[in-house]
């Protein structure tokens, strides 16, 4: 689960309720944090900046847990500890804590435990110029819960010029730094520590492996599900559209378009009247918006498509030309797919302001047009109206390259054609999307990671 820092401090608090005291958390967190920095660390010293709060407290915890094990550790410590569990962990150091003149520090790994969640307000001069020099004069960084100068609910830089880290240790749960843009860029590995934290009604979800089921015994290419992919004015997007659904598990992937040239032989084109076509009572689902253009026949094609009671993907072009009027009379789910511009461009016809995380920008946009919101991107975010999230843990860089956004609306639209529920369907889309990048040697086209979609679905079967 992926919570925010208020969800957190009542999560902490029904804990404590139950009998587990704060020190005894701050325990569980600090030890946890260290078995991975002991690893790291493999023998050489260890430096550890602690904050005035809780966060420094877990890393007077840590910094104890390794001087027992026999790590070389140095705690640095600025300010006193203002919280009673922190002056506790602080008294039960049984090493030399330096002042913030006497920080000169060298070592191997570096140790943020200055602040973590919760933090508001950028670090001071005097603070942020120590964390700067510390991360610089070490080799190895690792930040505790949250590097400091990260706004925890946003992924906002509270300061210019933060450092950036090997290593996050997240404590107790992911928080929505983890995993959005630029926070999640800067934190390099990120590993979950436990403290036995129980789950929390309504938190957002972490976009993981599914379990996708095979096809039964009895199945035909019908009742995996039939694909409607309406193509347009540049066909080539809605074929590696078409070829990444291929691969994504439905039986059926049927283009509309107005030539079969440039198709690959099993891919089956119709290029009768889409009207027509479109009336198939066996669609299972619909794409439509790679490469439809923007002019009035690009208008006809999405309302047509949209008239289809089936579930429509809405991608690209189609993002750009809708309007509430569209989708006035929808009974049935849609799921848009918008990169940045796009999701601006929809927020405009929807009346909306803008403002907030990429999170909350999602949901708004999720409850007032009524669709399932995919907001692509270095951080994806799946937002559904009745208020259900999840985060994608982060995506491949190399998947910044033309025609990858066609591939995840293929992919996305293959499942809901197999009948899986539009909000799962869209999450399991980007995992499969995600994957395949993976299965991808290094600067890799768009047609290379549709043909990596089958083997990121075997990994789920």
């Amino acid at each position: 689960m992926i919570l925010t820092a208020a969800q957190m401090r009542e999560a902490e608090e029904a804990l404590i309720a139950t009998g587990t005291d704060v020190h005894e958390l701050m325990k569980r967190a600090g030890e946890g944090a260290a078995q991975w920095i002991w690893r790291m660390a493999a023998g050489r010293r260890v430096t550890v900046l602690c904050g005035p709060g809780n966060n420094g407290g877990d890393g007077y915890v840590l910094a104890e847990a390794l001087r027992q094990r026999g790590g070389d550790v140095v705690v640095i410590a600025p300010l006193v500890p203002k919280t009673e569990a922190a002056q506790r962990a602080r008294s039960l150091w049984h090493g030399e804590i330096l002042q913030n003149a006497d920080a000169t520090a060298h070592g191997d790994v570096f140790v943020d435990a200055l602040f973590g969640s919760g933090l508001s307000r950028p670090l001071e001069a005097e603070a942020l110029a120590l964390l700067q020099a510390l991360t610089e004069q070490h080799r190895h960084r690792v930040a505790i819960d949250l590097p400091s100068g990260l706004q925890t609910d946003t992924g906002m830089a509270l300061n210019p010029g933060l450092p950036s880290y090997d290593l996050t240790l997240a404590l107790g749960g992911w928080k929505f730094a983890h995993v959005l843009m630029p926070a999640c860029a800067m934190m390099g590995e990120k590993r979950l520590v436990p403290i036995g934290i129980a789950p929390v009604d309504g938190a957002a979800t972490m976009i993981g492996r599914p379990k996708i089921a095979r096809p039964g015994a009895d199945a035909h290419k019908y009742m995996r599900g039939l694909l409607a992919v309406v193509g347009g004015a540049m066909p080539g997007a809605a074929i590696l559209a078409s070829l990444a659904a291929q691969g994504a598990g439905a039986g059926y992937v049927k283009l509309f378009a107005d030539s079969k040239r440039n198709c690959p032989a099993d891919l089956v084109v119709d290029t009768g009247d889409l009207a027509e076509v479109l009336v198939d009572h066996r669609n299972a689902a619909v794409l439509v918006g790679p490469g439809l253009g923007r002019d009035a026949a690009a208008r006809e094609r999405l309302a047509v498509a949209l008239a289809d009671p089936v579930p429509v993907l809405l991608d690209a072009d189609a993002l750009v030309l809708l309007s509430p009027r569209l989708l006035a009379e929808r009974e049935v789910p849609v799921v848009a797919t918008p990169h940045e511009g796009e999701l601006v461009a929809l927020e405009r016809a929807f009346d909306l302001d803008g403002s907030g995380s990429k999170t909350a920008r999602a949901l708004a946009l999720a409850r007032e047009s009524g669709m399932i919101v995919v907001a692509k991107g270095p951080d994806t975010v799946v937002a559904a109206p009745d208020g259900r999230l999840a985060c994608s843990a982060g995506a491949n860089p190399w998947l910044s390259t033309a025609g990858t956004g066609d591939v995840l609306a293929g992919t996305i639209a293959s499942r809901l054609a197999s009948g899986v529920e539009p909000f799962e369907a869209a999450c399991q889309g980007v995992w499969l999307h995600g994957d395949a990048a993976r299965h991808c040697r290094l600067a890799f086209t768009a047609g290379q990671l549709a043909q990596a979609i089958p083997a990121a679905l075997a990994a789920c079967l």
